[in-house]
């Protein structure tokens, strides 16, 4: 039996234990539990910060570390599974469980109850927060942190609509890897948005490919995804698209027909899949 590297946390010389039987490796070991400190770290190939930029994880979420050597941590994002290496100097030993969710497409997080007071971030669309205090508009979260609480809605309460939420990324630059409001990519922009609205999405276009179910392009409409080979769109209704892209190295809204046509030109070819999630 074959294992999607990208989710399995094992190597050929370390493995977490509960692949014991299931993955041939040297060693096994526990995760520790992190969590993410900063407003946004590369989850990276290499334990390099030269290498490639697969996936970001964000404030407040969980890290699964089953290797630190040389200032690198080995592990798993608890959100969507990827594997990869994250600077241990962006982690902190995970803290209580998340009760708000930044629900702003970005905000700061500030030193002392006062907007005054040092600004730190922009901390990203569903980084997550653990409320601690609370004073006037202002809430305290475990790591000192005050965010303003009109930016924050309480975990489990989501959005209705991903295409709405989306479009809060117009403009923003593309990033391979990225998933935060200062930059992202297809993949990642469509994980933002179903993940607002409540539904686990997986990072990468050939996992997202398998989410709902498969509809006919003349049937395409709001809220559904068009796939290449590598990338992928959420429809704003029939006719348009929205995607993070390499051809305007930004989130941008543009027909479906005239994205077809240029990724047929340039050789990516037509489409896919369309599906319904």
């Amino acid at each position: 039996m074959s294992h999607d590297p990208r989710l399995t946390l094992a190597r050929p010389d370390l493995a977490d234990r509960t692949l014991q039987g299931v993955v041939r490796a040297e060693a096994y070991g526990d995760p520790v539990t992190h969590q993410g400190r900063v407003p946004a770290t590369g989850i990276h190939r290499l334990a390099d910060p030269a290498s490639e930029q697969m996936d970001q994880l964000l404030f407040g979420e969980i890290f699964r570390v089953l290797e630190v050597r040389d200032g690198w941590a080995w592990g798993q994002a608890g959100r969507d599974g990827y594997v990869g290496f994250v600077r241990d100097a962006d982690l902190d030993p995970a803290g209580g469980p998340p009760t708000h969710r930044i629900s702003a497409i970005r905000t700061y997080g500030f030193a002392e109850a006062s907007i005054k007071s040092r600004a730190h971030g922009p901390f990203s669309l569903n980084s997550l927060v653990t409320v601690v205090g609370r004073e006037g508009r202002l809430v305290q979260d475990q790591t000192g942190l005050w965010f303003t609480e009109s930016h924050l809605q309480p975990v489990g309460r989501v959005e209705a609509d991903p295409v709405t939420v989306a479009q809060r990324f117009l403009g923003a630059p593309y990033l391979w890897g990225g998933r935060e409001s200062l930059g992202l990519d297809c993949s990642g922009l469509v994980q933002q948005a179903l993940m607002t609205c409540g539904k686990a999405c997986p990072r990468d276009t050939d996992l997202q490919q398998t989410l709902g179910v498969a509809v006919e392009p003349e049937a395409l409409q709001r809220g559904d995804l068009v796939f290449w080979n590598g990338h992928v769109a959420l429809m704003l209704d029939g006719a348009q698209m929205i995607h993070a892209n390499a051809f305007h190295m930004a989130t941008a809204i543009e027909p479906l027909a005239e994205a077809r046509a240029r990724y047929v030109s340039v050789g990516v070819g037509e489409p896919t899949a369309y599906r319904r999630p």
